[in-house]
């Protein structure tokens, strides 16, 4: 596995070097409950800055509980996201949502801010379907398996954006050119 580069400005211009002919048009899931917490630090902000440099975001959804207070959601709307909120599972609706990405000619990426493994299947899906995945998790407690099926993995420590990885890079690894 490569190194790890730390901050803001690396991830920037780690995302800025992937730019294809185009802009990618991202559709970007929140998982509210499981990320937006205080240990975590997330900026909401910062995700969507560092996803501007690679592309467009024409969704930015964020799933959020029936217990959200008013303050959060409408933090969430000033952000330029848009809240939703779930009375029942909001694994569940996420997913649904995300699968419904996955068809969307729209879209031809999608982002996931979780450490869920539930998502999983949505990030296999998606990559079989051609369109590009990005990971912004955080630890402890990101999912390895959710790590493995992401084309870009991006992990949030102590506020702090760092790249992991990129999967395109492993596939050459063990080739001799």
């Amino acid at each position: 596995m490569k190194p790890m580069k730390s901050g803001f400005e690396s991830i920037r211009n780690y995302l800025g070097s992937k730019k294809e002919k185009g802009r990618r048009k991202i559709a970007l899931l929140v998982d509210g409950p499981n990320m937006l917490r205080k240990e975590f630090q997330i900026d909401l902000e910062e995700i969507r800055d560092v996803l501007k440099d690679y592309g467009s975001i024409k969704i930015g959804r964020v799933f959020l509980n029936q217990y959200a207070s008013d303050k959060l959601v409408e933090a969430i709307e000033t952000q330029g996201f848009e809240p939703i909120i779930c009375t029942s599972d909001v694994d569940v609706r996420l997913a649904v949502e995300g699968m419904e990405l996955v068809f969307s000619p729209v879209i031809d990426t999608i982002a996931l801010v979780t450490r869920d493994a539930d998502f999983k299947p949505l990030l296999s899906k998606a990559n079989e379907h051609g369109k590009e995945t990005i990971l912004f998790g955080a630890e402890p407690g990101l999912s390895v398996a959710l790590k493995n099926s992401a084309d870009y993995v991006i992990i949030l420590k102590e506020g702090v954006m760092e790249h992991e990885y990129d999967s395109r890079d492993l596939k050459g690894l063990g080739e001799e050119e």
